[in-house]
């Protein structure tokens, strides 16, 4: 996953975990695509600074995720839904006749469905 994708998708579940100041450095970073420079200027610190305090927020951020699992959580529903979806999709375009393609499709949706539920 891109870097910026995986700091987005971090601070979008983790952010309010952190510091009011560290949230502002994050956002800056991963939103507003300021620079360390950028940012350090504004900040009234060095460049460094900046660059250890993104670097501390992006492990406490990933360490949520390790412990918590949210994401993977989030990422593994939205596959699972996406394939209901398509198997919906190809039950409405199954022939009516086709018994078995029906039950089939129905046993697979039912089995996402309830593995879903089982992950909230």
């Amino acid at each position: 996953m891109e870097k910026i994708v995986e700091q987005g998708l971090l601070y979008d579940f983790y952010g309010e975990l952190l510091t009011k100041h560290q949230r502002q450095i994050y956002e800056r970073i991963v939103y507003d695509n300021l620079s360390l420079g950028e940012i350090a200027q504004e900040e009234g610190v060095s460049r460094q600074a900046v660059h250890d305090m993104v670097k501390r927020c992006d492990k406490i951020l990933q360490g949520y995720e390790e412990k918590l699992k949210l994401i993977a959580r989030f990422e593994s529903m939205k596959r699972k839904i996406a394939c209901i979806s398509r198997l919906s999709e190809q039950l409405e375009d199954a022939e009516a006749s086709d018994e078995e393609q029906y039950r089939l499709y129905g046993a697979r949706i039912k089995e996402l469905s309830h593995e879903i539920l089982q992950e909230l």
